[in-house]
């Protein structure tokens, strides 16, 4: 499926890699340590195609039939990026102000070879159902979702009993954009069946 390139995906998401893994796609996974810290006049999309390219630029010994893959996946609400929770009292904070309403979920991805690179984003959008305190509480407890942009994973118990509906792409909210991923594979010429 892949013509003469290596892919590695820099991302250490259990997530990100079984999607990967569902597009037929071999790939070798390798991450490099980046401080995630990004400019504060950038809004949306421009957040995470600024972190996706950024975590791509940590690798500077990219050989010729190279291509490292990053992503990077932020929840979009009232004008503002909801990150990763730092604790409970957060992810609590963060999934009550979701509750009842819509957010987007924004994915960028980053194709780097050794000459050039390629960044490209998706936007789903996601609607909550009014979820109560104790349904906030036992996800919390259960599934503790501190690595999870918007504390919270749609694939897990919370997205099974508390999203109403999306519109836009399942895999985009799980973290990596499969369907746009292929397309721009094709586009550059290194897919195809």
């Amino acid at each position: 499926m892949i013509h003469n390139k290596k892919i590695i995906l820099a991302s250490q998401s259990p997530r990100r890699q079984e999607l990967l893994a569902q597009t037929g796609i071999t790939f070798e996974v390798e991450t490099r340590p980046v401080e995630e810290i990004f400019p504060s006049d950038l809004a949306r999309e421009k957040i995470s195609e600024y972190l996706a390219k950024l975590k791509a630029e940590a690798f500077t010994d990219i050989h010729a039939d190279e291509i490292i893959l990053t992503a990077d996946t932020i929840v979009w609400y009232q004008n503002q990026a909801l990150g990763k929770p730092k604790n409970a009292g957060e992810a609590r904070n963060m999934l009550q102000s979701l509750s009842g309403k819509s957010h987007e979920v924004i994915t960028s991805v980053c194709l780097k070879s050794n000459t050039d690179y390629l960044v490209f984003s998706d936007i789903t959008q996601v609607f909550f159902r009014k979820l109560s305190d104790k349904e906030i509480d036992y996800y919390i407890s259960n599934y503790q979702p501190f690595d999870k942009a918007g504390a919270y994973g749609i694939q897990e118990w919370i997205g099974a009993v508390g999203i109403e509906k999306i519109i836009g792409s399942y895999n985009n909210v799980v973290g990596l954009p499969t369907e746009k991923l292929i397309c721009e594979l094709k586009n550059i010429g290194i897919y195809e069946l």
